[in-house]
């Protein structure tokens, strides 16, 4: 099989050929290295490259029975550098870790290593994850494939890039505030943020974190679906990590299981919206229809997420980075300062209060959600803008106040404790991908994947195939 041919395929059929012996680990990565020589110096998605180190761990796996290499049986995967890789330069994006190699790699990367998973880069991420779009003082931005004038969004922007241009069959990545969600809709791609727990984290600074969670990426659901299974599974280090389920996620993708009836809302109540991406994602939700199955307008009520989310998310920073600011106050990004500073400021009084109401926007939406198996609604309130701009200051006649809140239709589903997948759903008028955001229940992710998948293939619009950088 040719290295450009082998590069179009899914991940699903690169890995039945491993399985089957018709190819081996060394021909992926081969093709991978090829590509990223090809297209990445147009892109800058994935910065750090160790394949010295995969080669090995692919010599390793080839000593192994079949049968014991795995759910992903060589597939090479790049971790986004917010996560340890052990040996392989670990920088989060900041000066702070411009040459720090640790000793171990973070739970997440030994589940996929165990599960056959080989490591061959770093994606790119904003400075310690802090932000909509992808640029670093050590490695400078991540563009948009698509169109590489604009941003791939963040903070999984290099993964996401990565993975349109066909550096990557899948990829891991973490969400927050939507740092799958948003760079799998500026790029076209699929990206998932599971039920906190799904997948064990080191937590090194929040033993209790369900702000921010690592999930799966792909070019379509199938691909995602199976690394979601490889990255899945309890871990006695992380507190709140969950067993896998019963039924896998990839056979979930293929049960063909269909929602009775869903909601679709234009803005969850609480952001403006681009009105072309407002029609894409309201034609596309409407094409369950197609289906049998019920598609209604409603919203969920998130009033107050906007407070909720700025002060847990200040708390989160400030507790985790607090003292690297402390320490190296000239090495951090401004908006970062202002973001850990706030955090300092809060009172117990804010903190007990967001807490509160965090339990009430859980509670409203999983009361919303009894009347429905799934809740769609745009995964980003714009296609991706001009990679210059830092943050999208403004939508639809709104001035957003900082550089977080135009994020907030993604950070709802968050602050709900609920699953949330980006699905590619059409094109903008400039050909930019646009993203629906298919929301579930608390552990529902097996349903979201389902539905995720049925409207994949009513949608036909083939994501598979990676695109070459485009400049216009």
């Amino acid at each position: 099989m040719s290295a450009s041919h082998l590069i179009s395929s899914s991940a699903v059929a690169v890995v039945d050929l491993l399985k089957r012996g018709e190819i081996t680990p060394h021909d992926c990565l081969d093709a991978l290295e090829a590509r990223i020589a090809e297209v990445d110096s147009a892109v800058n998605a994935l910065p750090i490259l160790c394949f010295d180190r995969a080669r090995a761990h692919a010599d390793a796996l080839m000593k192994r029975p079949g049968a014991e290499r795995g759910l992903l049986a060589g597939l090479p995967v790049p971790i986004k550098d917010l996560s340890w890789v052990k040996g392989v330069l670990s920088t989060s994006g900041s000066p702070i870790f411009a040459g720090f190699k640790p000793e171990s790699s973070d739970i997440v990367v030994e589940k996929i290593e165990a599960e056959g998973g080989v490591v061959y880069a770093k994606s790119n991420t904003p400075e310690f994850g802090a932000g909509g779009n992808t640029f670093n003082p050590l490695f400078g931005a991540t563009l948009n494939p698509w169109d590489t004038t604009r941003t791939s969004a963040g903070s999984s922007g290099g993964a996401a890039a990565a993975l349109a241009s066909g550096q990557a069959w899948v990829a891991h990545g973490s969400d927050m505030g939507g740092s799958l969600r948003n760079p799998a809709s500026f790029c076209g791609i699929v990206g998932m943020r599971p039920t906190a727990g799904r997948v064990a984290s080191n937590n090194r600074a929040i033993v209790d974190q369900t702000l921010g969670v690592q999930g799966p990426m792909a070019r379509n659901v199938e691909d995602l679906a199976l690394l979601f299974d490889a990255m899945s599974g309890e871990d006695r280090r992380d507190l709140l990590s969950k067993p896998r389920p019963a039924q896998s996620f990839l056979a979930a993708a293929r049960s063909g299981w269909l929602p009775k009836k869903v909601a679709y809302s234009e803005n969850l109540g609480i952001t403006p919206v681009d009105p072309e991406v407002a029609a894409l994602t309201r034609k596309a939700a409407h094409r369950f229809a197609e289906a049998g199955v019920i598609v209604e307008e409603a919203t969920p009520d998130l009033s107050g997420a906007h407070e909720c989310f700025r002060v847990l998310r200040a708390r989160n920073f400030a507790t985790a980075l607090g003292p690297l600011l402390q320490a190296h106050p000239d090495k951090f990004k401004p908006d970062l300062v202002w973001n850990i500073r706030q955090g300092f400021e809060l009172t117990a009084d804010e903190i007990a209060r967001a807490e509160r109401h965090r339990a009430q926007l859980v509670q409203r939406m999983d009361s919303f959600l009894r009347g429905y198996d799934l809740l769609l609604c745009p995964a980003t309130i714009v296609a991706a803008f001009p990679v210059e701009q830092i943050y999208l200051e403004r939508c639809a006649g709104y001035e957003f106040p900082n550089y977080v809140e135009w994020l907030s239709i993604a950070y709802g589903p968050t602050l709900a404790s609920v699953p949330a997948l980006s699905l590619p759903c059409g094109f903008t008028r400039e050909t930019l991908p646009v993203g629906l955001q298919i929301v579930g229940p608390t552990n529902a992710d097996g349903a979201v994947i389902a539905g995720a998948k049925a409207l994949e293939a009513i949608l036909a619009l083939d994501t598979t195939r990676p695109v070459d950088p485009r400049r216009p």
